[in-house]
């Protein structure tokens, strides 16, 4: 019974303590960017979209880039060596709108990442002064890529990341989704920290939505010097940040672009065990720190039926407390990250897969086995190839 009373006191504190800190993000609202007025003129923009095996998304994601309203953009789609009918339908999308330039992508060189690579096969074709690179797995308003330039412009930054709106149709997405997004902002922190120049330490972009200018994409050496990374756009704001005088912010965003990552829960597991691995590579004690924390949170409501079954009543109930704050303010973060409501009450099962997944996540890069992403191989003695 001591041990059972010692857990007890032990995860309400923690779950307290997780309540706290997800509290406390919340207070930090940053800046919401959102569709601004037409008007005025920019400099040219050059849309760049990797794009390996995606006949499901690719068509939506290339109308609606066709379908901006900056004053003066081209859109480059790098095929990169897909087998399914992505070529063919970027083709037959070319043929009909001459601002669509399809690349296609050469075969992967020893070194290199696969996105990296058709991001810096994109760029040597690009003619714009700014770089917008998007995933094919989005769709953007109209007035995006203008408002996104405009405020890049007048906040005097050199480059510009977004948060994307999350599309969470299935169960499984709805479940598993909002457990992950909150677990990665417990690690990243207040995401205003980024355009913070006293913190040259926080510097953290979207992939889904990066714009950046040509002379510091250059500056920086360019997709070259993060052509190893599978987690290419946290290597590249980092770069940026640790530049001396180049200024990058990271923003929210609402009714700008959206994204559906993963349609279900195979998918899922897949694309954040290749996250995970890879995102976590020389920080194994930012992996420890989580396994510990979210396997404390996953026991928690197992403990809460034990002390109830076994005579620990009034401190189960603590503990069932705690858990129900931790649930309210999961509930607030979703309403804050725009995922559905009710996201809060299912926080302890997503945390419980979220926890497998970084498990087997670093099984698969301790091992040497590596993890597979789009019929390619990363991690566990990776060579490039």
């Amino acid at each position: 019974m001591t041990a059972l009373l010692v857990a007890i006191v032990a995860l309400t504190v923690v779950n307290a303590l997780f309540a706290l800190r997800v509290i406390s993000l919340l207070r930090h609202r940053g800046e919401m960017l959102t569709p601004a007025a037409p008007g005025g003129s920019l400099p040219a923009l050059s849309i760049v979209i990797p794009a390996r095996n995606e006949e499901r998304q690719i068509e939506s994601c290339i109308r609606a880039l066709l379908a901006q309203d900056h004053p003066d953009f081209e859109v480059i789609a790098v095929d990169d060596c897909s087998e399914d009918a992505t070529p063919a339908i970027l083709e037959r999308l070319a043929a009909d709108d001459a601002r669509l330039r399809v690349v296609r992508g050469a075969a992967l060189p020893p070194g290199w990442v696969g996105k990296p690579w058709a991001l810096a096969q994109g760029v040597q074709v690009a003619r714009g002064d700014w770089l917008l690179f998007t995933d094919a797995d989005t769709v953007h308003a109209p007035p995006s890529a203008r408002s996104a330039h405009r405020r890049a412009l007048d906040g005097g930054l050199d480059a510009l990341s977004l948060l994307t709106e999350h599309d969470l149709v299935g169960s499984a997405e709805r479940i598993v989704m909002p457990s992950i997004f909150l677990t990665i902002l417990l690690g990243t922190g207040p995401i205003e920290d980024v355009g913070n120049p006293a913190k040259p330490n926080v510097a953290l972009f979207n992939g889904q939505y990066i714009l950046i200018s040509r002379a510091a994409y250059a500056a920086v050496g360019g997709h070259n010097a993060v052509r190893r990374c599978v987690a290419e756009d946290l290597e590249l704001a980092r770069a940026l940040k640790g530049h001396g005088g180049l200024r990058i912010a990271l923003l929210g965003s609402c009714d700008i672009a959206r994204v559906r990552m993963y349609r279900s829960f195979r998918e899922i597991w897949q694309g954040f065990v290749k996250n995970f691995a890879l995102g976590v590579e020389g920080r194994p004690g930012w992996a420890l720190a989580a396994i510990v924390l979210l396997g404390a949170l996953a026991l928690s409501p197992l403990v809460v039926l034990a002390g109830l079954a076994l005579g620990a009543g009034a401190p189960a109930l603590g503990l069932l407390a705690a858990l129900v704050v931790a649930s309210g303010a999961a509930e607030l973060a979703a309403a804050r990250m725009r995922v559905p409501r009710g996201s809060g009450v299912w926080l302890y099962p997503g945390i419980a897969v979220t926890l497998a997944i970084l498990v087997h996540s670093m099984w698969c890069y301790a091992s040497g086995r590596g993890v597979e992403w789009r019929g390619r191989r990363y991690g566990g003695g990776f060579s490039g190839s």
